[in-house]
């Protein structure tokens, strides 16, 4: 399936977008990088933490390249070494913004709620869906019953995926939103030095627009194929 022309068409369009996003995230972070912080980005987590009440919510330091995440199971904000230590503009944004997912977390944000219920089964869905599909495929030629009724079942798993995906679009937007008023209201970071850190989480923000598209038009490119394996048959 990942060499079919037709699987290409339909997802050129994310695939693009992805590698605009992923260019926009390095220069960002890279100019952000070269601007200086009072504060280092753990610093940054544990001020906004503590004035919001969650000085039970723990940091960590985590090995990896923005690996940076809000562990809401454990009430753990794990950040990366470069994140966690480094004092820049760059640091003290990425930690806002997981920051803010404990935030959402704490005041039962809906659909942080909802995406934190949704992972389970979408992890499944994504790991299992395109093996029903190709199997499906590879038996309607001979037992066109249970091959249909496995390429169903893969799109269904893989409507999961995207559910979890579309969800999870509004949670991230909102916890940079939620990051961008802190850090001001705050004084970590002053007015007119945000456009870094605005430069930061909105160029993070289009790799998640990106991974939601790519998980839309992959289903799409699903339900064409069914639709065509079921008129040949």
């Amino acid at each position: 399936m990942f060499f079919d022309p037709l699987y290409l068409l339909y997802v050129a369009p994310a695939l693009l977008l992805a590698m605009w996003a992923q260019h926009r995230v390095h220069s960002a972070y890279a100019a952000a990088a070269q601007q200086p912080s009072n504060l280092s980005g753990a610093a940054a987590a544990r001020h906004i933490l503590d004035q919001a009440g969650l000085s039970d919510v723990a940091i960590e330091q985590i090995p990896g390249q923005l690996s940076d995440h809000y562990d809401p199971r454990d009430k753990v904000l794990r950040l990366s070494q470069d994140v966690y230590g480094s004092r820049s503009l760059a640091a003290v944004g990425i930690a806002a913004h997981e920051a803010g997912h404990a935030l959402q977390d704490a005041h039962q944000y809906a659909l942080m709620t909802v995406r934190n219920a949704a992972v389970p089964i979408a992890g499944f869905g994504t790991q299992f869906s395109m093996f029903l599909f190709i199997a499906g495929l590879l038996l309607s030629m001979s037992v066109p019953v249970l091959g249909h009724w496995l390429i169903i079942g893969g799109i269904v798993l893989f409507s999961t995926s995207v559910f979890f995906q579309v969800v999870n679009l509004p949670v991230e937007f909102d916890a940079s939103r939620r990051a961008k008023a802190v850090l001001v209201d705050l004084g970590i970071v002053p007015q007119q030095e945000m456009t870094y850190v605005n430069g930061v989480l909105n160029a993070a923000a289009l790799t998640y627009v990106a991974a939601t598209l790519q998980s839309v038009l992959t289903l799409l490119y699903y339900i064409v194929r069914f639709a065509g394996d079921s008129r040949r048959s």
